[in-house]
Order: structure tokens, then sequence, then C-alpha cells
């Protein structure tokens, strides 16, 4: 999770979408927001991957106004 929001923000950082400051706010609100669970299988793990990206990647976009063009 952490890595996943991480790169989500630090990508919306260098397309100027969010501050530099943000990127540390979304990955703790990405943490904080998850429920601790073990992962069992690869698969698991890349769903909550990209679960974790859809959620920042929507948290950005509800900050910033919307996708960037």
């Amino acid at each position: 999770m952490l890595n996943a929001a991480n790169e989500i923000a630090v990508a919306a950082f260098l397309d100027r979408r969010i501050g530099f400051t943000e990127i540390a706010q979304l990955i703790e609100w990405a943490l904080d927001a998850a429920s601790a669970v073990a992962v069992r299988s690869l698969e698991e793990c890349v769903a909550v991957d990209a679960e974790t990206r859809l959620r920042v990647g929507r948290r950005i976009d509800a900050r910033s106004g919307g996708p960037s063009a």
C-alpha cells in the first residue's frame, strides 16, 4: 500500500496536480484508510496494490477538481 500510494502521489506531483507536501498527506491517508489484513497470495497483493492506486487517484481527482487532460 505504501509504495502504491507513493507512486501515484509522486506522479501527480510531477504532473503538477498536487503540491509536494501533499505527497505525505496522501500516503498517510491511504495507510489510515486501509484495514490491516494478511495477504495470502500474490493475487491478493496485486489486488491490494490496484485498489490503493485507484483510491489514491480518486482522492487526487477530488482534490484537484477532476482528472487531468
